[in-house]
């Protein structure tokens, strides 16, 4: 059966944050296989870029466009450097259907330490919060001041369930995952007026680099085996294939939410 190629017909591109890897690239892949153009902020050192122009090859192949900026997402000049560029070479009728905040820059340090362990200080919180939460009002006003945004787009963000579990180690990116849901729900309020919907994914345990940096995520996915209905992990492209369905004419309804894709885990 063929895939779909209905974004491809109107013109619209995605701006994905933190796009090389996990549920961003996933996302971005499922996307373009269903026509719509891609655009990817990461962050990624010198020795990763082959194996990431690899996977960026396979969206090249979706016969959409791509265009990559391995920057700091977070530093107001490279966001403009990004709004500029897509100023210039969007054509009048490209208009940005979907921004996806797929960011995992956070702390993981404990508040107290049993040794000589670090342990997170006031700026470890403030960082935190800034690059897993503001920045997604950052990156969504820029793009609405540019006029770059469709008449119905979709500014989505991932979340977890450390928004109301304490884990150790979790706790400046539990704050941010918090900030970040305010922010998702008063973005969904704001801008709604100019046809812009806003929600929030709260993924299932998946087994990403970024889980992998948490202490004791081992013991984590163990646990989620066992309370899953499911019996398996969530996947990146289970999460993906929501993205891909809020992104939809048919999700235009669905806005300022918080919406469990996980197999059922948060029930068990």
């Amino acid at each position: 059966m063929q895939t779909s190629k209905a974004f491809k017909t109107k013109n619209y591109w995605a701006i994905i944050l933190g796009g090389s890897s996990g549920l961003g690239l996933a996302s971005a892949k499922k996307l373009a296989k269903h026509g719509c153009n891609i655009c990817i902020i990461h962050r990624n050192r010198k020795s990763e870029i082959d194996a990431i122009n690899t996977e960026f090859n396979h969206i090249k192949n979706e016969g959409v466009k791509l265009i990559t900026f391995n920057i700091d997402a977070f530093k107001i000049e490279k966001r403009e450097d990004v709004i500029n560029t897509l100023k210039a070479t969007l054509r009048p009728q490209d208009k940005v259907r979907v921004l996806l905040h797929s960011v995992a820059k956070g702390n993981l340090k404990p508040m107290l330490s049993e040794g000589n362990e670090p342990t997170l200080k006031n700026d470890d919180f403030r960082l935190t919060i800034d690059a897993m939460a503001i920045s997604l009002y950052d990156w969504t006003k820029a793009v609405f001041e540019a006029k770059l945004f469709a008449q119905d787009a979709r500014v989505i963000s991932f979340t977890s369930e450390g928004n109301t579990k304490a884990w150790r180690n979790y706790a400046a990116v539990s704050a941010a995952k918090t900030a970040l849901e305010a922010i998702s729900r008063n973005i969904a309020l704001e801008f709604a007026p100019y046809g812009i919907k806003s929600n929030c994914i709260q993924a299932g345990v998946t087994d990403t680099a970024s889980l992998r940096l948490i202490p004791g995520s081992e013991r984590l996915k163990k646990h989620t085996l066992l309370r899953n209905p499911n019996q398996r992990l969530t996947s990146p492209n289970d999460v993906a294939n929501v993205v891909y369905l809020l992104t939809t004419d048919e999700a235009a309804w669905i806005n300022g939410t918080i919406i469990p894709v996980d197999g059922g885990e948060h029930i068990g």
